[in-house]
């Protein structure tokens, strides 16, 4: 009974004023900076947390809990790869423990599918020829998941780390699930299991462990609301068996013998996978579609926005000469190079074309029609420049985090999609009419324009995201500071077993009956 009432007292907060907070919020929608000061936390002094990340922009979240931790206390273990693009090995915030095989990740062929993608798309050729290159993708991921496959064993057999992992005696385990390896270090060494994640190796993570009716849940890559027709659905239905069926292939076969050896005949991927202590989702249902959720789950979308910083005075000054009209920003992430020439050039066109100034984050050759209001940049401070009072439009290519800053600052976007959930980000976007989606394929300057500056005048979309923005800034606890109170709770409690419904341990026949 007193273990209970431990569990019961450790909350992020008191019960009544949870439950005031809300009662407020639906009747007055105020800021609550002051709520904080009622928090009551409990601290974990000296907590040792075993990291294992995901490579790329995934790292880029993944970090930012890391520095979280490390600011208050923790000591931090990170599993990298020999050829890791982003992870440092010497690092002030963490301890680096490299693994001599290569993770399987190539960043140059993501980049070199979406230009393909792109040509293949713009210059209209047949769908084999689109087929064939989604089979090269799909024969990449099985690649990388059974180097994957490989470098978990190869970590298993090494003993000298084995033995720096059991001597350690790590509080927690917290991975990106999109890579198996630490769930399958979790099980192996008996160490409470957090997630950082929104995609994981299953696709869209809620349809891995929440209820899921395919009936108003639409599935990634579907672009359907909640709100489906019949057809919708159905359509709907097959693309969820689809993506169950890629799982199976492509992600748990590669895993399997080493689930079976390692941790027992009667293991699987799935069932391993879903018996995580803590969900910590980047997800926020002021973008989202509302669902069916699960006590282990957190919410933390958002979590990496903050208040904008100072500009360099270079961009500082690119930005005041913008006068009346302001800024415009252009991004396409970090994982696309260069874009075709042509579409360059029809976007350098129409930005001339606009008395707004423009900073686009580009690589490549200068496009010819390159106007003297467009400052093109390497890297640019995104975060910084959503929250400078002058940008008036995000022109993006729809990746997570850069459509959550530009929630967390109030900037419509006008949406590029390329690949990967970016449709589907962007599409949440309009169906809130916070901003406008164009063909990237297909497009032209004067389409380019047009759409711009439909987004540029019409009120409604600012209007419309800068509601999204209070919605998402009025909570009751700082996705961050909520996110790691529960990292901290499961290291105090040695899990959250409480928290797991018996769901992850049936089978799907079994769940039905």
């Amino acid at each position: 009974m007193q273990k209970l009432s431990r569990l019961h007292r450790d909350q992020p907060l008191q019960p009544l004023d949870s439950a005031i907070f809300w009662i407020e919020f639906t009747s007055i929608m105020r800021w609550v900076g002051v709520i904080f000061c009622l928090l009551l936390p409990c601290v974990v002094h000296g907590g040792k947390v075993l990291v294992f990340p995901v490579d790329g922009s995934h790292w880029v979240n993944m970090k930012i809990l890391i520095e979280e931790l490390h600011s208050r206390h923790h000591q931090i273990t990170v599993v990298r790869s020999n050829d890791s693009w982003y992870i440092k090995e010497n690092s002030p915030l963490y301890t680096s423990l490299t693994v001599d095989w290569p993770s399987g990740f190539d960043e140059n062929f993501i980049s070199n599918f979406v230009s393909k993608l792109m040509e293949i798309q713009r210059q209209g050729k047949s769908a084999w020829v689109r087929w064939n290159l989604e089979m090269e993708q799909a024969q990449k991921s099985l690649e990388m998941y059974e180097k994957c496959s490989q470098m978990t064993q190869g970590l298993l057999e090494d003993e000298s780390k084995m033995t720096f992992f059991r001597d350690s005696n790590f509080d927690l385990i917290l991975t990106d699930p999109v890579i198996p390896t630490g769930v399958i270090m979790s099980h192996y060494l008996g160490v409470p299991l957090v997630y950082n994640v929104r995609w994981a190796s299953v696709g869209e993570a809620h349809f891995s462990f929440a209820p899921s009716p395919l009936s108003y849940i639409p599935v990634t890559g579907t672009m359907f609301s909640d709100k489906m027709d019949f057809f919708q659905r159905v359509i709907n239905v097959l693309a969820f068996s689809f993506t169950y069926f890629q799982v199976s292939k492509y992600v748990a076969a590669p895993f399997q013998d080493v689930i079976e050896k390692y941790l027992g005949p009667d293991k699987d991927y799935f069932s391993i996978f879903l018996s995580a202590d803590i969900w910590l989702m980047r997800v926020d249902f002021v973008f989202e579609f509302p669902r069916p959720t699960m006590p282990n789950v957190v919410y933390m979308g958002g979590f990496q926005c903050k208040p904008a910083k100072p500009l360099p005075p270079h961009l500082e000054d690119f930005v005041q000469s913008s006068g009346e009209h302001g800024v415009i920003i252009m991004s396409l992430g970090t994982l696309i190079g260069s874009i075709p020439n042509d579409l360059s050039e029809e976007i350098a066109a129409a930005f001339a074309k606009l008395p707004q100034k423009v900073i686009w984050r580009y690589t490549g050759d200068k496009p010819s029609t390159l106007g003297n209001n467009t400052l093109l940049v390497e890297w640019m401070p995104q975060n910084d420049l959503l929250g400078h009072p002058k940008t008036k439009v995000f022109v993006a290519h729809g990746g997570t985090n850069g459509v959550q800053e530009a929630i967390y600052h109030g900037v419509p976007i006008l949406g590029l999609p390329l690949i990967f959930d970016q449709p589907d980000n962007l599409f949440r976007i309009d169906e809130r009419r916070a901003g406008k989606i164009i063909d990237i394929f297909t497009m032209n300057r004067n389409t380019f324009y047009e759409s711009l500056t439909e987004v540029l005048h019409v009120p409604s979309y600012r209007n419309n995201m800068q509601k999204l923005s209070r919605l998402h800034r009025d909570q009751a606890v700082n996705p961050l500071d909520n996110a790691i109170f529960w990292i901290e709770f499961v290291m105090r409690h040695k899990g959250a077993a409480h928290l797991r419904t018996e769901s992850y341990k049936m089978s799907c026949s079994t769940g039905l009956l």
